[in-house]
């Protein structure tokens, strides 16, 4: 009998990329299945009321929606850690286990256990964020000992207008930053089109590509015992045990 695994998903409000992405992803793990709740967000940038968006308890009211439908695992799929620090990550899944009985885990927490696995210190950034965002976000992997060896942004703030960014174009910011020759290169924005694009960038630019969604169904899968290597045709990463 197939193990039925239910994923738990937190989305941002504003998000329309990474619900079908994640849904194709846990499609491919026999017995899996996606289920997504939302919270309230609409803009990326460092002024309070963006940061503010990112409230625990806006984002525990949605995981506790999320436990009604008896998921196994939850995750918040979203990078705000990225910029707010990566303790934000590790207090949000405490607490959303002390909340919830269930265990979870977030995008950026997998991103950087994926990084840790594989011994990865030279990372490529490719983000839709504003140059100030992505300072942070640099500075923030400077503290945990990976460098940033180059990086493009494209200084979106609008949550929804991420989504609208062309797959080519991001495509084509991969091959600059590969220029660089990074260890892996990871496309940090879960309202990016890129989950679908891992196998044909790493068949031409030879370079893992880490992309934020992929790495949140990644953390889920390890954190119910599940083999990740399920997932095939959507990159490298799902191999990395």
């Amino acid at each position: 009998m197939t193990r039925t695994v239910r994923l738990g998903v937190l989305t941002p409000s504003s998000n329309t990329a990474l619900e079908p992405l994640t849904s194709a992803l846990a499609a491919a793990v026999p017995g899996a299945s996606a289920h997504f709740s939302r919270f309230k967000v609409t803009e990326i940038a460092l002024s309070d009321a963006a940061l503010g968006q990112f409230d625990d308890s806006k984002i525990l009211a949605a995981a506790e929606l999320l436990a009604d439908a008896h998921v196994d695992v939850i995750g918040w799929s979203g990078t705000s850690s990225g910029w707010l620090g990566f303790d934000a990550d590790r207090r949000l899944t405490e607490r959303i286990r002390e909340r919830t009985g269930i265990p979870a885990t977030t995008a950026v927490l997998a991103l950087n256990e994926l990084l840790a696995l594989r011994g990865i210190t030279r990372l490529a950034l490719v983000t839709p964020y504003t140059a100030d965002v992505q300072q942070r976000i640099v500075e923030n992997y400077r503290r945990i000992g990976v460098e940033v060896v180059a990086e493009r942004h494209l200084d979106i703030r609008v949550n929804h207008d991420f989504a609208l960014v062309e797959p080519e174009r991001l495509r084509a910011l991969m091959r600059e930053v590969a220029a660089t020759r990074p260890q892996a290169i990871t496309t940090f924005c879960t309202n990016l089109r890129a989950a679908q694009l891992a196998e044909a960038v790493e068949a031409e630019l030879d370079i893992p590509l880490l992309d934020t969604v992929s790495t949140t169904v990644w953390g889920q899968l390890r954190a119910v015992g599940a083999d990740p290597a399920a997932v095939r045709g959507w990159g490298r990463l799902f191999g990395w045990k």
